[in-house]
Order: structure tokens, then C-alpha cells, then sequence
């Protein structure tokens, strides 16, 4: 089993990445003229090319994973639709902003999928990989589609609809289109990996950069109780649900710690990206990004060590 101090040291770079953009944005020329262009080609190249990697590297046996896919599909539903509800819970009814809801709601459901596939085999050996293969190429469109849908309905924009917009996104045609490419069996030729996987590879610090530079943690203020809920059902509700769906699903041991981590991950980098380029309150969402990061230090020992151990 992995110590505590694996899981910090597996999510100090993401930490650190996130206090450097921040700090360089602040304290040098380096400043927010420099960084918005820098989200647009994190939003709308470098992380698609990521997905679509990620999704086509390894073959989706769904037959292999029908359980796992059930009980991951479940999860994520009750995620969204937890998030979702956060304006109708007790103490928060009437008190929090509506649009930045919308923004925020997307953090307590996404994942951090480059986490994902670090943590894989060390979880669940050789097999981890592939079962959290399938679950970020049926999850993460649900995940994204489970983003937009609140932004666009509280984005003015006059005549849009939510199927433009959706097929629009840049993150959810990555996704669909890179299940639809492994199930047909595509792979990315050898003459081009190198050169794809350089690109994917590009989105992560610039990614993560970008979040700690839009970041502004006295932003945080202004909504601590949307915040602590969130987060919450992010780090908390989301490996409990987790331990349950594993028992009523009949998860294997391996498919019930890949089930289990996958809960307890740190959100999306892109959290941030989505929230500033469809022009929501990106400083607020970093800063719970970056919050998630570091919480992710107790949620993870928490579902792999205590969920696990009962």
C-alpha cells in the first residue's frame, strides 16, 4: 500500500507548477497579457492532444470491464448530479451566486487524469493501467459534458444552443473522438508518437502554470461555503460512494482500487482553463484547484487505506 508521503510525492509537482505560474505572473514582466493566449492554446490544442492520446494508448476491453464501467458511470453520475444540487442544500439556498456555481460545479466531479495514469500500476499492477484506461475514455466525456451544461445555461449568448456548444468544445471532441478511435482499433504511428506525445506532454505544466497565473486566492473569500461543498463531495462524498457502487457491483480487487483512486483524484487542471475561456470566474476556480491538489494528500490514503482496509 502507498504511504501518505507517496501521495505528496506525487502531487508536489502539480502543486509546485501551479505556485510558479502564480508566482511568476505576479512578481515578473510575465503578466496576465502573457498568460491568456497561453490558456487558449492550452484549451484549445495542447490538451485535446493530450485526451486523444491518453484514450487511444491502451485497447478498451468493455466486455472485460463491464462492472467497473457500470460502477464508474454510476459514480460519475452521482457526482454531477451532487454538484448540481449544491444551490438547493441546507445553509447554501439563496446565499451563493448562481454563475459562479456554474463555474464551480465542475470541480467536484473531474479528475486529474495525468494523476490517474501515475498512480495506475502502482494501485492495481499491470492491470491498473487498462482499467483506468477505460474509465477516463467513458468518463471524462460524461465529465465534460457534465462541465458545460451549467456555464452555457447561464452564458448570455444570444440563439446558442447547448448541442453548438457542446460540439464546440474542444475537450469533449477530444474525448469522443479518441473512444471512437480505439474501439475501431486506431493507433497512433510510430513516425508521429514522438512528436504527439511531446505536444500532450507540453499541457500539463502549461496547463497547471496557467491556473496558478489566473489564481487569486483572496478570491476564495467571497464564496468559503460553495468552496468547503464542493470540495467536499470531491474528496469525501465522492470516495464514499465509491466504496459503496464497488459492493454493489461486485468489483473485483483491482477493479475496486482502481474504482476507489479514481475517486479520491485531485480535479481537472482544465478546470480553470474551461471556467476563464467561457468567461467565468477562472481566479476562484484555481484557487479550489489548487486546494483540491493538496487534499488530495489525505483523500487518496483515505479511500486506498481506510475504504479499502473495511
Amino acid at each position: 500500500m502507498l504511504w501518505p508521503v507517496n501521495f505528496a510525492q506525487l502531487l508536489f509537482p502539480d502543486f509546485s507548477l501551479i505556485l510558479c505560474g502564480y508566482l511568476l505572473c505576479r512578481y515578473t514582466a510575465l503578466n496576465r497579457r502573457v498568460w491568456e493566449p497561453l490558456e487558449s492554446l492550452v484549451y484549445y490544442f495542447l490538451f485535446p492532444v493530450l485526451l486523444f492520446q491518453s484514450i487511444v494508448r491502451s485497447p478498451l476491453d468493455l466486455g472485460v470491464a463491464s462492472s467497473l464501467v457500470g460502477a464508474g458511470l454510476t459514480l460519475a453520475l452521482l457526482a454531477i448530479g451532487l454538484s448540481y444540487s449544491l444551490p438547493w442544500w441546507p445553509g447554501l439556498r439563496g446565499r451563493i451566486d448562481l454563475r459562479l456555481h456554474a463555474a464551480t460545479a465542475q470541480v467536484g466531479f473531474r479528475f486529474n487524469s495525468f494523476i490517474a495514469l501515475a498512480l495506475a500500476d502502482k494501485v492495481a499492477g499491470p492491470q491498473g493501467l487498462l482499467l483506468v484506461a477505460v474509465l477516463i475514455g467513458l468518463c471524462v466525456p460524461v465529465f465534460n459534458i457534465g462541465a458545460v451544461w451549467p456555464m452555457h445555461r447561464h452564458n448570455a449568448l444570444p440563439g446558442a444552443s447547448l448541442c453548438r456548444e457542446l460540439l464546440r468544445n474542444p475537450l469533449i471532441l477530444a474525448t469522443l473522438s479518441g473512444l471512437v478511435a480505439n474501439l475501431a482499433g486506431f493507433q497512433i504511428p510510430d513516425w508521429l508518437a514522438p512528436t504527439i506525445s511531446r505536444i500532450g506532454g507540453a499541457s500539463l505544466p502549461l496547463g497547471l502554470m496557467a491556473a496558478g497565473a489566473g489564481m487569486q486566492l483572496g478570491s476564495l473569500v467571497l464564496a468559503k461555503g460553495l468552496g468547503v461543498a464542493v470540495l467536499g463531495i470531491k474528496h469525501l462524498l465522492m470516495p464514499l460512494m465509491a466504496w459503496g457502487l464497488a459492493r454493489l457491483f461486485g468489483l473485483d480487487q483491482a477493479q475496486t482500487s482502481v474504482l476507489l483512486m479514481f475517486s479520491a483524484l485531485p480535479t481537472a487542471s482544465s478546470c480553470y482553463v474551461l471556467a476563464a475561456r467561457m468567461g467565468y470566474n477562472g481566479s476562484y476556480v484555481a484557487g479550489l484547484v489548487t486546494l483540491s491538489t493538496l487534499l488530495a494528500m489525505l483523500s487518496l490514503p483515505f479511500a486506498l487505506g481506510v475504504l479499502q482496509g473495511l
